[in-house]
């Protein structure tokens, strides 16, 4: 019987997709914040400006970059 696959980063779905939208400016999304009572998304620019910001208020920051 052969070994069942292991999922690596390189066979992981790409964390975002082309309907994931910026809640700030409705670019690409490229970070997500996690909060207690939801989820937002920002791209690149909007990422960079907020993650100092969000992370102090305790959300998970999960990135492309």
């Amino acid at each position: 019987m052969s070994e069942p696959a292991v999922e690596t980063e390189a066979t992981l779905p790409p964390m975002f997709n082309s309907l994931d939208r910026c809640d700030r400016c409705g670019a690409q999304a490229k970070l997500r914040a996690v909060l207690r009572h939801g989820v937002l998304l920002f791209c690149g620019h909007h990422g960079h400006e907020y993650a100092r910001k969000l992370e102090d208020v305790g959300a998970i920051i999960e990135s492309e970059f």
